[in-house]
């Protein structure tokens, strides 16, 4: 497979990545997008695509897949060229200071800079730790609710105490035909309003709780039935169900990234705040994965750094080039690339 020549390759498809898309394109800067996961949108696409979000500017309330396709539609007039369900394996400077990126695929890009929006980077679910688990995952055991619809009037075991368990238990409670939440321990994680509602919900009888562990699984043949738990106070009870929704949490790694020679800190990338470049010039780092002083995970703040970065990316790509700043209001050239009419 010949090399894939761009000005920029852009590792993470979630928003801040797409957002990086938009701001390079306003520069007349075309980049090509790498993700591990089989669709854009990151954690939000995947991990929680109905979940609301309420502080993205001028929208009051916004569904997280819902805002993952306005960016999209926001950057189509770039025609951004997406790479999804790969890896980035190879990452090495070359001779003339441009980057040599392989992924999984084979494919191998030759890019004028880098900008790295991998969130936390590669994340796995962690497992529910039974016996025969696997063979009913992405069947009987989920650890992400993609489609909340599928879950309606079935049996439901629920296991975690973090925020992402509460909020399922609070959705589906109405809609299933069943409810049950298992954690192990009296105190939660999760919102302290979310765990009110749910203790309400258990003593108007509207759900079940329990204090415990997963102990194994009830099935026969490939059909799960339910799940035995290892009751806190000692025993065990078997629980009925249709499926089993585990939300212990996640295992972030930085996977390959960690093995590239960029400077870290507490497992996330170092920028300064006026580039957000990393430790090696030409390699940039905006969204969740980096760190600076007064960092804040907050999707709003990855996208200040996206703008800036963009502008940092443009004096990389074209030193002798002066940079004007021009506004999408009333540049032409802004307006041209954007196929705003005339």
């Amino acid at each position: 497979m010949s090399e894939i020549t761009t000005d920029v390759v852009i590792i993470g498809a979630g928003p801040c990545g797409l957002f990086q898309v938009f701001e390079l394109g306003l520069l007349g800067i075309s980049a090509h997008i790498i993700d591990s996961l089989p669709i854009p949108g990151g954690q939000c696409a995947e991990l929680y695509p109905e979940k609301p979000i309420y502080d993205i500017p001028a929208l009051p309330v916004c569904g997280a897949q819902e805002l993952v396709d306005r960016l999209m539609k926001q950057i189509e007039p770039f025609k951004p060229q997406f790479h999804l369900g790969e890896e980035v394996l190879e990452f090495a400077r070359r001779e003339d200071g441009r980057f040599k990126v392989g992924t999984t695929a084979g494919k191998v890009f030759n890019a004028g800079a880098v900008v790295i929006a991998a969130g936390v980077g590669s994340f796995q679910p962690r497992r529910i730790g039974v016996e025969g688990a696997d063979v009913f995952e992405g069947t009987g055991i989920h650890y992400r609710v993609k489609n909340s619809s599928h879950f309606h009037g079935k049996r439901l075991v629920i296991f975690g105490g973090g925020d992402s368990a509460l909020d399922w238990v609070l959705e589906l409670a109405p809609k299933a035909h069943t409810v049950t939440l298992v954690h192990r321990r009296s105190e939660f994680r999760a919102a302290p309003a979310s765990v009110a509602k749910m203790r309400d919900l258990v003593q108007e009888g509207r759900m079940k709780h329990y204090e415990g562990l997963p102990h194994s699984l009830i099935a026969e043949g490939s059909l799960l039935q339910g799940v035995n738990i290892k009751l806190k106070e000692g025993g065990s009870h078997a629980l009925d169900a249709d499926y089993v929704l585990v939300f212990f949490g996640l295992h972030p790694k930085l996977g390959p990234i960690a093995q590239w020679g960029l400077e870290l800190e507490k497992k996330a990338l170092k920028v300064d705040t006026e580039k957000f470049q990393t430790s090696l010039p030409g390699v940039f780092a905006v969204g969740d994965i980096n760190t600076y002083p007064g960092k804040k995970k907050l999707i709003l703040s990855g996208f200040h750094e996206a703008a800036l970065a963009a502008f940092a990316i443009q004096h990389h790509l074209f030193p002798q080039k002066k940079q004007f700043l021009q506004y999408t209001t009333t540049s032409p050239i802004m307006h041209q690339r954007l196929g705003v009419p005339d």
